[in-house]
């Protein structure tokens, strides 16, 4: 029997000609990585020696009671949320870098802003939500350090084959529409408009926002998207007290990424009473200036600033 809470492992074998058609453009890629690798190996020197930034703020994590919604930006789409008592960790990456890793050294982009609360002193996760495969928000060492017997996790359809299940008390793959009681949490996956391979071949994986109910609460965690009407099917009688939206990596990304004005509209569909900017502030991966979505989120909201709830890294809500 399957179900959203069932993990299923498929096995995909590329066809042969798939197969024969690499082969053959093996000599043609070995050259282009030939000629390209002086200039990528400059980049990496200069981004290796990179300081990083120190995050404005650190979440003073003490002083947050059991009762009530309590949230912190930790940095790109990793937000911690404490909703009376039950902790919810998004798209958690605590790593330097992001990319493949080899060993010890990791290729990939390097943050420009250290995470805001290290992982080895986070409280106990009852819950981790992965939108998608994306190395960004689906970090490896990150998601080793948290594993925990009982940590349960949400993720989307076709990805937990890169985790290690057993580690958790479970592991739930969820495709649109599908939802799961992970803990104190119900869970809900959503469609949004982006796309899910991690690789350039496993185009198979799945990508999902979340609607998360705990108590009397409800949360919204928009993953990464670009616009889509999709947030107005989850607009009900019951009000969504925060929605965690993405803002940043539009330029010239818009196809797949959402800019701050259009993260701003998809909140209101969904009725969101609170908006937390995500995906913004911590890696370069547009062009943008590094500012540009959180200012132009806050004038989005014209004469209602105070519904967007944090700026910074490290900045805390209270609810």
């Amino acid at each position: 029997m399957t179900g959203p809470g069932t993990i299923r492992r498929k096995r995909t074998v590329p066809p042969a000609h798939s197969l024969s058609g690499r082969l053959r453009r093996a000599p043609e890629t070995a050259r282009f990585l030939r000629r390209a690798a002086p200039g990528f190996l400059r980049e990496f020197a200069r981004e290796y020696h990179r300081e990083t930034a120190s995050p404005p703020r650190r979440p003073h994590l003490s002083a947050w009671r059991d009762t009530g919604l309590h949230a912190a930006w930790l940095g790109h789409s990793t937000v911690l949320l404490k909703v009376d008592g039950f902790t919810i960790l998004t798209d958690p990456v605590f790593s330097l870098r992001i990319g493949l890793s080899f060993g010890p050294l990791t290729l990939g982009i390097k943050r420009l802003v250290d995470v805001a609360y290290p992982v080895r002193e986070l409280p106990p996760i009852d819950l981790i939500l992965l939108s998608h495969a994306h190395m960004d928000h689906f970090d490896l060492p990150s998601l080793r350090a948290l594993e925990n017997k009982a940590t349960h996790v949400v993720t989307a359809d076709r990805t937990a084959d890169l985790l290690r299940p057993k580690r958790y008390a479970h592991v739930h793959e969820l495709r649109w529409d599908a939802s799961v009681q992970a803990g104190r949490a119900s869970v809900r996956a959503f469609e949004v408009n982006h796309w899910g391979a991690r690789m350039r071949s496993d185009i198979y994986r799945g990508f999902n926002g979340y609607l998360v109910e705990v108590g009397r609460h409800r949360i919204i965690f928009g993953g990464d998207t670009a616009y889509t009407d999709s947030f107005r099917r989850l607009r009900s009688s019951k009000p969504v007290d925060l929605a965690i939206m993405p803002i940043g990596a539009y330029d010239p990304w818009i196809r797949v990424h959402c800019n701050p004005e259009q993260a701003w509209t998809m909140a209101n569909h969904a009725g969101a009473e609170y908006v937390l900017p995500v995906h913004h502030q911590t890696f370069k991966l547009s062009r943008e200036p590094r500012h540009e979505p959180i200012d132009r989120v806050i004038s989005a909201a014209g004469s209602s600033p105070g519904r967007i709830c944090v700026h910074g890294i490290g900045d805390e809500f209270h609810l």
